[in-house]
Formats: structure tokens, sequence, C-alpha cells
């Protein structure tokens, strides 16, 4: 809806703008009062770092669709349903699949930092505790062990861009 509607995109995008640029960290006070210690305040914390990024990329993404294949779709009578998953989401797969890709790497960074604050385990956890047990031997471990799964959830995602539906529009 932001991306197709500019009254609607001229009202949310500074919103939207606004909650991007806050630190998911400095939410971590709000989320352990919100939420208690534990999983779900790292699920929220999560959610707020990647939601906004998501959201701005998706409305971005839209917004370049033509028109005219929205005026086409009209005409044949197609309904919203029809045309959000026959033109919009196949026009946007790339940029959408992009957006995800990046959103996946900010997500295992905040996972870790907020493990290093609110969780009692985790990779970071085990990094805190191993700083304050000065075994910087488990402290490095501990920051392979994050880079590995890292490069791992990038390679998972970037075969997402093999499906031909995403591969739309692309020459590979």
């Amino acid at each position: 809806m932001i991306g197709r509607s500019l009254a609607t995109r001229h009202a949310l995008l500074p919103w939207i703008n606004f909650f991007r640029s806050l630190s998911p960290i400095a939410w971590i006070p709000f989320a352990i009062i919100w939420f208690g210690v534990g999983d779900p305040p790292a699920i929220f914390i999560i959610f707020i770092a990647v939601f906004f990024q998501i959201a701005l990329a998706t409305s971005a993404a839209v917004a370049t669709v033509p028109k005219i294949y929205y005026r086409v779709a009209e005409d044949m009578g197609l309904s919203d349903a029809d045309i959000l998953f026959h033109i919009t989401l196949p026009a946007i797969m790339p940029q959408l699949v992009t957006a995800l890709r990046v959103a996946i790497g900010v997500a295992w960074m905040v996972v870790v930092a907020a493990e290093m604050i609110a969780v009692r385990s985790g990779l970071g956890y085990l990094i805190v505790d191993a700083r304050n047990g000065l075994r910087m031997d488990l402290v490095v471990c501990g920051m392979i062990t994050i880079g590995a799964i890292g490069i791992g959830l990038d390679i998972l995602f970037s075969r997402l861009t093999k499906i031909p539906s995403v591969r739309w529009g692309f020459d590979r």
C-alpha cells in the first residue's frame, strides 16, 4: 500500500525512516521491561531491527513497478489479491530477496548483541561470559562461529536468487 499510494507513502515514510534510524540495541531496556528476560525480548529486538528496513525496501520496490501493469490488471478485472500475487510480487521479488538477504545479516548481528544483554545462553552470552573470565580463546572461538554462521545464512539466502521467479528481470 505504501508503494502504490503517494499520499500513504508521504504520511508513513517519515515514521518508517525515524524508527529505522533508531538502534535496535536502544530498545533493549524497553524489551526487558515489556517482556522480561529470555527469548521474547530478543525476538522483539530482532523484529525491530529488520521490520522497518524490509518495509522501506518493499515500499521502494513497489513504487518502481510500472503503473501500466496495474492499469492493465484493473482493466482485465483482476482482484486485489490477483494483482498482489500475479503482478506486484513477481515484479518486486528480486529487490525483496535482496532486502531479506541484508535483513538476515542485520538480524544475526542483533541476535548476538541481544544475547549479550538480555538472555543467559547463546553465542553472545558465551562471548560476554568468556570475556568476564578472561578466556580470549573462547571469545575468538565465538567470533569465528558467529562469522561462519553468518556466511552460511548469506549463502542460503543467495541461493534464493536461483529460483526462477526471483531471477525475473536478471541475466545470469
